[in-house]
């Protein structure tokens, strides 16, 4: 039994109208194609004076001078494969030099080893 009497039961809340706030839907259909458009092309919109144009999940932009943003991302891309090729060929003559420097010292230590033996023959006779 309720302490206060019935169980909580709220009042029903009356039916909304219907009626649109736009007055879109008052317009005929050549009115609404030409202020509504047919064509719903991919999302567009201008930030800071660049065009961005949204394709294949990514933004791109649009004015960027004769190149297009696609253009652009792979010039991007392509960059970054040649700096990293010119690291690694930087890195291989670094090598060969250390080689090469290695090879000119053994070839100086013969050298003058090659002398002394030849001053140490010279000496016996």
């Amino acid at each position: 039994m309720p302490l206060f009497g019935n169980t909580f039961s709220p009042k029903r809340t009356p039916a909304r109208k219907s009626a649109s706030l736009s007055s879109l839907h008052t317009l005929d259909h050549s009115t609404r194609e030409v202020e509504l458009g047919l064509e719903y092309g991919p999302p567009v919109m201008n930030i800071g004076g660049q065009s961005w144009k949204f394709e294949e999940g990514q933004w791109i932009t649009e004015s960027g001078g004769n190149t297009s943003g696609r253009e652009l991302q792979r010039l991007k891309k392509r960059n970054v494969q040649l700096e990293e090729e010119n690291n690694l060929l930087k890195l291989k003559i670094e090598v060969l030099l250390d080689m090469l420097t290695e090879t000119t010292v053994e070839y100086h230590l013969m050298e003058k080893e090659v002398e002394g033996i030849k001053t140490q023959h010279r000496k016996k006779k």
